[in-house]
């Protein structure tokens, strides 16, 4: 279940820790709201979005990416399979 806190968000952002990817908040005119460096495993995201734009951001990318769940501690796993489901 998607929750549009600070604490979600925070739950969020340890999956792309923990699957090896640096989060940062940028300032900058994104359309989808984030910006995605392959090679460098690196996530920008717009900094002046919201927390609830921030989580769907990160919702959007997560599904895009090929995160394996094998790197995920259980907590992530469990919050990424919810995000899946």
């Amino acid at each position: 279940m998607i929750k549009n806190t600070s604490i979600f968000l925070s739950k969020v952002e340890d999956i792309f820790s923990e699957a090896g990817y640096t989060l940062r908040y940028e300032k900058g005119n994104f359309k989808a709201g984030y910006c995605l460096l392959k090679d460098t495993k690196v996530v920008i995201v717009n900094k002046y979005f919201n927390t609830e734009n921030r989580i769907h951001c990160l919702i959007d990318l997560i599904k895009a990416l090929e995160i394996d769940p094998k790197r995920l501690s259980e907590k992530s796993q469990k919050l990424l399979n919810e995000i899946f489901n």
